[in-house]
């Protein structure tokens, strides 16, 4: 709880200084009506009863049970990193044009770039970006924009929709054709993919995992595509990288994802970060900020910004891009998040989400009837696991009645799937909750039963 110390005569000193002699003076621009009757909500509470009665208002919050995931997740975040990366100096800094006299947030930024061009191995990383939809459609313009006269983008379905739905309305207006190849069963149909790049085809799209959990190799897709004279793009997630093939490994030309895995609390949706790196010979294709190190005359080590003018900033329709936001401080959590984790302990993580996430699937597809995997292809921290009920109306009923919310239901956005369940574990999740979510699904489907049974006799 902050201490505010300002005093009467502080306060009379700042509207002075800013030219004002009253604080109705300050707001005088707001329409009467519109404010506050006062600026104190009472005479005020000793700080104990206050925490007390802050503590009671928080107590009433549900707290849920949640195996959510289609591509955020619930990891667990060490206190060291809202303690680092939350001092003053790094969360008040605004990143200035003259972004050389901050040598501290630039260190920062070149130390994430190097961390995430070591966990994809691939060459360089920017400074992040948006997010992990934004930068999955900064990939596909590099593409287009590498290739010149080539608008096609091959995508495969397994790419989070809502990414895909970010893609179609950021392209709207621009000279990007994709082309959706179908999943099989929730598995990329590598074969469909290759035949769809042509001599028209800028670069081709996928994700590993894909929305449905399942992991694949796309090294085969991709020496395709080289062959074609067209780039690759893979969206990964960044902490099962630290056990799954890379991208570097794969081929893959540029990769993105979603950095909210990497210390950032869910939070309601953000704010997050983007995670791009690319191979050398795309980077100055590649948007946003980019830190080098370097060093001045006397030989002290600098870091400057780099590989990009100044003028990109106004260029407009000639910058490589127009929304790369650079999320510093979300870059910041994530270094913070990597180097206390280190490699082992990132690899921990990893191995953990996807143990409980094979407990989960074995649990539910031996303990409900009429239960079974959506496909028989590895997964990882995700299953989608086909039910007897419609998924999108078990999910509604858990969380009523047992406070749980067991999963996405795919039949949202994939048709024909109405009854699946895509399912998500991290390390937080304990055995304890996989037999909660079990019994909550055992209880729904029950329920969903007896409800019909009640409708079919009138």
């Amino acid at each position: 709880m902050p201490y505010i110390p300002h005093t009467e005569a502080e306060r009379d000193a700042m509207l002075k200084t800013v030219g004002v002699a009253s604080l109705d003076d300050l707001f005088v621009d707001i329409a009467q009506d519109l404010r506050p009757k006062s600026f104190l909500a009472s005479a005020g509470l000793p700080e104990q009863e206050v925490r007390t009665l802050c503590e009671e208002l928080a107590a009433r919050n549900t707290r849920v049970l949640s195996f959510l995931g289609a591509g955020f997740y619930d990891h667990y975040i060490p206190a060291a990193v809202d303690a680092l990366a939350g001092q003053s100096a790094f969360v008040t800094a605004y990143t200035p044009y003259q972004a050389e006299c901050s040598q501290g947030t630039l260190q920062a930024i070149y130390e994430f770039q190097t961390a995430i061009a070591r966990l994809t191995e691939l060459d360089c990383a920017n400074a992040s970006l948006y997010d992990g939809g934004t930068a999955l459609f900064e990939a596909c313009t590099m593409c287009v924009r590498s290739a010149k006269k080539r608008t096609k983008i091959v995508l495969d379905e397994g790419i989070n929709p809502i990414w895909r739905r970010m893609l179609a309305t950021y392209a709207r207006n621009l000279p990007v054709d994709f082309v959706l190849v179908p999943l099989k069963n929730g598995v990329s149909d590598k074969e469909a993919l290759k035949a769809a790049i042509d001599d028209e085809t800028a670069g081709v799209a996928v994700q590993n995992p894909n929305f449905f959990g399942v992991v694949d190799d796309y090294s085969d897709v991709f020496a395709a595509a080289r062959d074609k004279k067209a780039l690759s793009v893979i969206s990964v997630n960044p902490v099962l990288l630290s056990v799954l093939k890379t991208p570097g490994a794969m081929g893959a030309d540029i990769a993105v994802g979603e950095g909210q895995p990497l210390g950032q609390p869910l939070d309601f949706g953000g704010p997050y970060l983007g995670l791009m790196a690319c191979k050398k010979a795309l980077v100055r294709q590649m948007p946003g900020r980019l830190v080098g190190r370097t060093h001045d005359t006397e030989g002290r080590t600098g870091y400057v910004l780099t590989l990009q003018a100044r003028e990109q900033h106004i260029r407009r329709s000639k910058a490589t891009s127009n929304i790369c936001s650079n999320q510093n401080l979300c870059a910041l959590r994530a270094l913070v998040y990597l180097s206390l984790m280190g490699p082992q302990g990132l690899r921990d993580v990893a191995e953990n989400s996807i143990a409980n996430a094979h407990l989960a699937a074995r649990e539910i597809v031996n303990g409900i009837e009429g239960a079974s995997l959506l496909n028989d292809a590895p997964f990882g921290n995700e299953v989608a696991i086909r039910l007897p009920v419609p998924a999108d109306v078990l999910v509604q009923r858990c969380l009523v009645r047992h406070k749980c919310v067991p999963g996405y239901p795919a039949g949202r956005d994939f048709e024909g799937m109405e009854n699946v369940l895509i399912v998500a574990c991290t390390e937080k999740n304990t055995e304890g909750q996989v037999g909660i979510l079990l019994d909550a699904i055992r209880d729904v489907i029950a329920w969903i039963g007896q409800d019909e049974l009640c409708q079919a006799r009138g």
